[in-house]
């Protein structure tokens, strides 16, 4: 069967390399956001934002200021402005991380809005300081533009997801912890503290972030673990019985990592590869929520209706 050609082809072993080095190059202009911004719950205020290029920090603040980077996946390039007009483009390609990390910082001195950060990676187990990393030097030009373009459709199904919850939900947004791409509905109701031991992330942060119940979902280039492109879905915390609930094929639950994975191959050679998205959406949400005895009738929305009514 032919794939659609609208779907990228995205591997992991073929770009895995790449993908390292960008991932520590998303961290540094992440962790520069982190500290520029004020504490948003869950923290909401350290993402990126997919653009029609990339991803962006959207407006950072600074004294009476405020900047903006981007990464440009299509001419390859990192872009900083200022709101008073000041700019630099850095390149993006195969170089260490840590002269990426000290041109960036170079560069928002020069542009009079400096930066400092903590150096070390975030969720990354035996990390190497970003401004010390001469390991991590490869930058796949092809490879990073197919996987910003998947991004670029995930990005599609997860706001169409979105639109359909009343209660509180995150923005589709990326985590350059994780180098993933998420959106989370919450049912308003405290959940249990969640244990941490996450790689290089203070527990703290991890039980901020999951200090109330959840039903999260996004795409994942995949990793060590789990070697492939996927959609994801899992909630915390997890009610009995959720693992077994039904989704479609050829989706399925992951023992190790406690979430529900759709893999993106499986969407290159679907017939109809959104209508398959939405159902692992779906039918992932209705396993938390009703095994979860959420709240339905208050928290869901039907964009439909909205729209019959002039609203």
């Amino acid at each position: 069967m032919n794939a659609p050609l609208c779907l990228p082809v995205l591997g992991y072993e073929d770009w895995k390399d790449s993908y390292a080095s960008l991932h520590l190059m998303m961290q540094v202009v992440g962790k520069v956001k982190l500290a520029q911004t004020p504490w948003v719950n869950h923290s909401w205020h350290v993402t990126l934002h997919p653009t029609a290029r990339g991803l962006t920090t959207l407006l950072v603040p600074h004294e009476m200021r405020s900047f903006e980077i981007e990464f440009d996946f299509l001419d390859h390039q990192l872009r900083i402005e200022t709101t008073d007009g000041g700019r630099r483009c850095l390149p993006l390609h195969a170089q260490p991380v840590a002269d990426f990390y000290h041109q960036l910082l170079q560069a928002l001195e020069q542009l009079g809005v400096p930066v400092r950060i903590h150096p070390m990676p975030n969720e990354i187990p035996d990390a190497i300081p970003l401004d010390q990393d001469r390991v991590h030097a490869a930058y796949d030009p092809s490879a990073v533009q197919r996987c910003w373009q998947a991004m670029v459709h995930a990005a599609r199904m997860l706001e169409r997801f979105r639109a359909g919850f009343h209660g509180k939900c995150s923005p589709v947004h990326f985590f350059w912890g994780g180098f993933d791409l998420a959106v989370t509905r919450f049912s308003g109701r405290r959940a249990p503290p969640h244990p941490g031991g996450v790689p290089n992330l203070p527990d703290w942060v991890a039980r901020e972030a999951y200090s109330h119940e959840v039903s999260s979902c996004g795409f994942w280039p995949g990793g060590p673990a789990l070697p492939e492109p996927v959609f994801y879905s899992y909630a915390y915390p997890e009610p009995e019985g959720y693992a077994a609930a039904p989704v479609p094929a050829p989706a399925y639950y992951h023992a190790d990592l406690h979430e529900f994975i759709l893999p993106w191959q499986a969407l290159r050679q679907a017939q109809a590869p959104d209508q398959l998205v939405m159902q692992f959406l779906q039918s992932t949400y209705d396993a938390a929520a009703s095994l979860g005895h959420w709240d339905r009738a208050e928290l869901e929305f039907d964009p439909a209706s909205a729209r019959q009514s002039g609203g």
